[in-house]
């Protein structure tokens, strides 16, 4: 172990900074923010703190390669084959798969030797976190690992360092024990011993705990020593408020409202463009409802902000396609020359999203299976006047919002519609009222709480 070992540390795939190379070959840093960023930095700098992530793109393994990090970060530069065949064969291509129940089963999932062949790469992608945390922490140092991405790591690292306290977090669904079955059998139970290496397994509702505790009783003969917490992280509600009154927040609202128009009424969604996100039946549902409720056609305007995702893999790309062709097939057959029915933008841009949560009247969030979904969280903490949310009740969001939401079904596009019209119809006050209560239950925990009382919790 190394002399100024880590107290505590943190892995995840996706690590605080990255790195990209500039025109005359230096190294630009960007910092990132977030829920792990906030929760380290509120332990304070009295304590030895590491965040152990994976360079990622040319940039990252350029500054592993010249020696260039940041304080308190190490970057693994792990085989860029090994890391696309773990993270996009296996992470984002299975078990993101699983969780999220999107498997199309008369065609897939195929176990075979080329699934083989990435599994072995999720295993050496795994171990080589592993061999790095134990290396630099402390005797009974606490470490984190993060996601679907490292799921082997604590099973591993206490193979290595028995001394160290283990957590792992979830932050996507579980899969019911039917569906997690799809597995091979050794594989989902690999899977199953490495989290239940760790001391403590945490999830953001109690539905997910309550999945994975069934699928280690089917698999693995139940969770064993192995604590299960539930921790469901909440917006932050502060920095949002602060940031959503910066002016290039107002600059990008007043270009939506030029979009939109003179008293007419917002939809608004903002999200990448994942196939659990749901969006193409969300469009479905807004076509409807212009075509069943048509005294809303030209009184109500779609903001769909649609971010492109994983564009590496063919699934992803055929689907944003997708949207794209319904939002432009609707402004076609409903559009006039005064209105646009859906104004779509692409490109990623935080304040235009904050933007759009003010403006919002209507937030639609209809995602097929989701982990928790903070939009759902974070619009009615900065909405202007109030805003009613459509929440699909497959997110992890609707157990603690469910009540002051109107909840959906989101395979039922005719459903979903029926809520577009009644979120639109809603009364002013009962809409202020229910926002209210909406951001008060969204920043009950908000990130550095959630972060800290992990830790406070493996910590014992």
């Amino acid at each position: 172990m190394v002399t100024d070992a880590a107290q505590i540390l943190v892995a995840s795939n996706r690590g605080p900074v990255s790195y990209s190379l500039d025109g005359s070959g230096g190294l630009d840093a960007r910092r990132g923010g977030g829920g792990l960023v906030s929760g380290l930095s509120a332990i304070g700098s009295d304590a030895q703190t590491l965040w152990v992530c994976a360079a990622l793109g040319e940039g990252d393994r350029e500054a592993v390669r010249r020696g260039v990090s940041e304080p308190g970060v190490r970057m693994l530069d792990i085989d860029a084959a090994v890391h696309a065949d773990a993270y996009n064969g296996i992470a984002n291509s299975v078990l993101w798969f699983v969780h999220h129940m999107l498997y199309q089963t008369p065609l897939e999932p195929v176990f075979g030797r080329e699934f083989r062949r990435q599994w072995d790469a999720y295993r050496s992608y795994n171990r080589a976190f592993a061999e790095a945390l134990a290396a630099d922490a402390a005797e009974g140092a606490a470490v984190l690992v993060q996601d679907y991405h490292l799921a082997l790591v604590p099973g591993m690292l206490r193979e290595l360092r028995p001394d160290l306290r283990i957590g792992h977090f979830s932050h996507t669904p579980w899969a019911p024990a039917d569906y997690f079955g799809l597995l091979p059998d050794d594989i989902a139970e690999e899977l199953l011993r490495g989290m239940l290496g760790a001391d403590r397994l945490g999830f953001l509702t109690r539905r997910w705990a309550d999945a994975f505790a069934a699928c280690c009783e089917r698999a693995v003969g139940g969770t064993g020593t192995t604590e299960i917490g539930v921790h469901g992280l909440g917006a932050d509600g502060d920095f949002l408020r602060e940031r959503a009154r910066r002016p290039d927040v107002e600059e990008r609202l007043a270009e939506l409202r030029e979009a939109v128009g003179a008293d007419r009424r917002t939809i608004v969604r903002v999200d990448r463009t994942e196939l659990s996100k749901n969006i193409v039946r969300g469009l479905l549902a807004y076509e409807e409802l212009l075509e069943t409720r048509p005294e809303w056609r030209e009184r109500v305007v779609h903001i769909a902000l649609a971010y492109p995702s994983r564009q590496d893999l063919a699934v992803y790309r055929d689907y944003t396609a997708e949207v794209f062709r319904l939002a432009t097939e609707i402004n076609e057959r409903y559009g006039t020359p005064g209105w646009t029915p859906v104004v779509i933008h692409v490109k990623d841009d935080f304040a235009r999203s904050l933007a759009a949560y003010r403006l919002a009247d209507v937030a639609l969030v209809n995602p097929i299976r989701d982990g928790m979904n903070l939009v759902a969280k974070e619009v009615p903490v900065v909405s202007d006047t109030g805003c009613a949310l459509v929440l699909s009740r497959e997110a992890g969001a609707y157990w603690d919002l469910g009540e002051d939401a109107i909840v959906v079904n989101p395979y039922d596009v005719s459903g979903t519609a029926e809520a577009l019209h009644r979120a639109l119809s809603m009364p002013d006050d009962e809409r202020a009222e229910r926002t209210k209560r909406l951001a008060a239950a969204s920043t009950s925990l908000p990130p550095r709480r959630w972060f800290l009382d992990q830790l406070e919790a493996l910590r014992g």
